[in-house]
């Protein structure tokens, strides 16, 4: 007979008026890893919060069989405290009163072992990079040694290495008879690691099976509902044209070393390489968010100085950042006001802010995009975390860029709301906007982008185009080793 470890009956949930779970009544037996699916949305990360007691349910039971720990989608991490004090915070090991810092360093420096993650346990948070962050919540998790452990998202921005890792030390944990959700919207790694898996639609339970009997495809359709008879657009291959776009010499502290490279008005490039390879970091260098110690930067053949963000955007430059809640969005702000947060000044006469105006754009993104919000003026908070991607996107092309770049575009994007920004992205190209498309996610790089730059250890490894865009050369060009 099974120990469930956790037990829901007529789950159900209400904001308002708006029902997200409808009754929804799933079992979990102990050593078991259930993927949990479903689009943005459909009920998933209110499930997980009634289960963890963040939200009180409208109706239906929760019955667990052990302590519950879980990783969040969005960091949940105190920026000014240490690696170690974070991890263990509000749980400090103590000796006659007093935190015990040096075993708390200790056990931080084996779970982060256990993870393979180069991460002292005294370094400070802000100073970490966002994989890394990703780690040390996963550290912090892992620390509480519970018996139902929750993951919402937490491959996103792990490299295939770390992301192996991470999977082997789950299987170690469902032998010892842990229980895991594992929430991911990449679903080949929901087929690779899952025992089982429970498809959400429109807050209800529509499917519960074993994962052998699923492919990525199949779950797609339970997802949406619908075929899905494509992911990526024709890609858009420009070999000749304006030069929208020139670096040269780039260098930004110890993590960006003289990268050069020029990208053609209306292409679409991609920056590939492992965390920490300097991507992220280029991209803010160029954008006027991280001092440049050298280089140049042209727009359509005219040198610029962009030495803050303002900089950036006035020379028609955009970034997306990889991370949305530390600094793209303002989550207690509404969908309208961080729509229009960097572009504000259009808004404005004599120092008035025309809000009927705002609220105007912010429905018409709204309605482009496909934005699920109960009104323009609901807290970004409010939102899936693909929606507030969307509202991130609109608040970015609010500005009129002719230079976008994509930083982790569809980091927490379930697969239909990835097809809506991958069809977005094609189309402001087709436009004649310039895209470079930074990302992880290797099926996305290579489906999306017809020309690859791959940065290693802060430089610029190597270009690949066309039919040499294989998963093998961009790894080899990002390690440096041949398989």
């Amino acid at each position: 007979m099974n120990t469930f470890l956790l037990k829901t009956e007529q789950l159900t949930k209400r904001f308002g008026s708006n029902i997200v779970l409808n009754q929804v009544s799933l079992e979990i037996p102990a050593g078991c890893i259930l993927g949990l699916v479903g689009e943005n949305g459909a009920g998933k990360s209110t499930f997980v919060k009634c289960v963890t007691g963040i939200y009180k349910p409208d109706g239906g039971s929760v019955c667990l069989g052990g302590n519950v720990s879980m990783i969040p989608q969005e960091f949940n991490l105190a920026q000014d405290l240490s690696v170690c004090e974070n991890i263990f915070l509000g749980r400090e090991p103590s000796r006659f009163g007093v935190i015990n810092r040096k075993k708390m360093a200790a056990d931080s420096a084996a779970l982060l072992r256990r993870l393979s993650a180069e991460i002292s346990p005294y370094g400070s948070v802000a100073e970490l990079n966002v994989a890394e962050k990703q780690m040390v919540e996963i550290a912090k998790a892992l620390s509480v040694q519970s018996k139902l452990l929750i993951m919402d998202e937490p491959t996103t921005v792990l490299n295939s290495r770390e992301t192996a890792i991470l999977f082997q030390v789950m299987r170690e944990l469902k032998n010892e008879g842990c229980s895991i959700i594992f929430i991911s919207h990449r679903l080949d790694e929901i087929c690779e690691i899952c025992d089982d898996v429970a498809v959400l639609r429109d807050g209800s339970l529509v499917h519960r099976c074993a994962a052998s009997e699923l492919d990525p495809e199949k779950i797609a359709r339970l997802m949406v509902g619908r075929e899905l008879t494509r992911l990526f657009p024709e890609q858009i291959s420009v070999q000749n044209g304006e030069i929208a776009l020139e670096c040269a010499g780039i260098s930004s502290g110890k993590e960006v070393s003289d990268i050069s490279f020029s990208l053609i008005r209306g292409s679409v490039t991609g920056i590939a390489g492992l965390a920490g390879a300097g991507r992220t970091e280029l991209a803010e260098a160029i954008c006027g968010l991280r001092k440049r110690n050298a280089g140049t930067i042209k727009v359509s053949g005219k040198n610029v100085s962009i030495r803050k963000p303002a900089d950036s955007i006035k020379n028609r430059i955009v970034y997306l950042t990889e991370d949305r809640q530390a600094s793209g969005l303002l989550p207690d702000f509404s969908v309208t006001r961080n729509t229009t947060l960097a572009s504000l000044i259009k808004y404005c006469t004599a120092g008035f802010i025309h809000s009927g105006k705002e609220t105007l754009s912010a429905l018409e993104y709204i309605r482009e995009f496909g934005i699920k919000t109960a009104s323009p003026d609901a807290p970004v908070s409010s939102l899936s975390g693909g929606n507030q991607q969307k509202v991130a996107i609109a608040k970015c092309l609010d500005n009129a860029p002719e230079i976008f770049i994509f930083d982790e575009p569809t980091r927490g994007v379930d697969v239909g709301a990835r097809r809506e920004i991958y069809d977005f992205i094609a189309s402001l190209a087709k436009a004649g906007m310039t895209c470079l498309i930074i990302s992880s996610d290797l099926d996305e790089i290579i489906g999306m982008c017809p020309r690859i730059l791959v940065m290693r250890s802060g430089k610029l490894a190597g270009e690949l185009n066309g039919a040499e865009i294989t998963q093998e050369n961009i790894m080899y060009l990002a390690t440096g080793v041949k398989k």
